[in-house]
């Protein structure tokens, strides 16, 4: 690899990087299609909901389904391709 060292360390000290934030945003996507199918009652979904309501109105747990749907595809492509 004829890439230059980076501030965060070597490329392969980036790739575990770019795992951990893939598999991070992986994670919050994971949760937002749970809790847009179940309509959650946890604390931090309601709030996301009360503030989205104002623009989804009835369907904001159907936009947190699509919303956490392209959260686990972005999640995959930047632990996969970096």
């Amino acid at each position: 690899d004829s890439r230059p060292a980076t501030i965060l360390g070597s490329t392969k000290g980036n790739q575990a990087v770019n795992v951990l934030w893939g598999g991070l945003i992986l994670l919050v996507g994971v949760l937002f299609v749970a809790w847009g199918r179940t309509r959650s009652d946890f604390v931090v979904y309601r709030l996301f909901v009360a503030r989205s309501r104002v623009l989804w109105g009835d369907r904001v747990h159907d936009f947190y389904q699509v919303a956490g749907i392209t959260m686990i595809a972005f999640g995959l492509l930047v632990a996969i391709l970096g």
